[in-house]
């Protein structure tokens, strides 16, 4: 489970079990998301862009699930949190037309009050991740 711990004073963000968004329990990870949360994939493969709000974030995520079959999947390595601030050393997993990659992330996400209001991915290879 993805829990990361925010700030000095022990506010903790449940960001749920990423086999919630696998499995499409998408009301358990909007739980965590701000209703106006921003979010930033950079690239210009199919998922790249900019999202904004529950509705175009969810989405994004039924895009993801739609293009990978649902064999989509997130390893978190290393949690950095601090004053609102969470880094996540992540390995995202996904097939596509037959094919299997793994890709080497960051996942940058700002809290307040307890809700991610703004997440960015920083791609270890974007150009691999476009072609994907």
């Amino acid at each position: 489970m993805f829990n990361p711990y925010v700030g000095g004073n022990n506010e903790r963000s449940e960001f749920g079990d990423c086999e919630d968004f696998a499995q499409g329990n998408i009301p358990s990870v909007f739980a965590v998301l701000d209703a106006s949360i921003t979010w930033h994939v950079p690239g210009h493969s199919l998922l790249s862009g900019n999202y904004t709000g529950h509705d175009q974030v969810g989405g994004f995520f039924q895009r993801t699930m739609e293009l990978s079959g649902g064999a989509f999947g997130i390893d978190v390595h290393n949690v950095l949190a601090d004053h609102g601030l969470v880094v996540a050393l992540v390995t995202v997993k996904a097939e596509r037309n037959g094919l299997s990659a793994s890709f080497p992330e960051i996942h940058v996400w700002r809290m307040k009050n307890g809700k991610a209001t703004d997440f960015r991915e920083y791609q270890g290879d974007e150009q691999r991740e476009d072609r994907f």
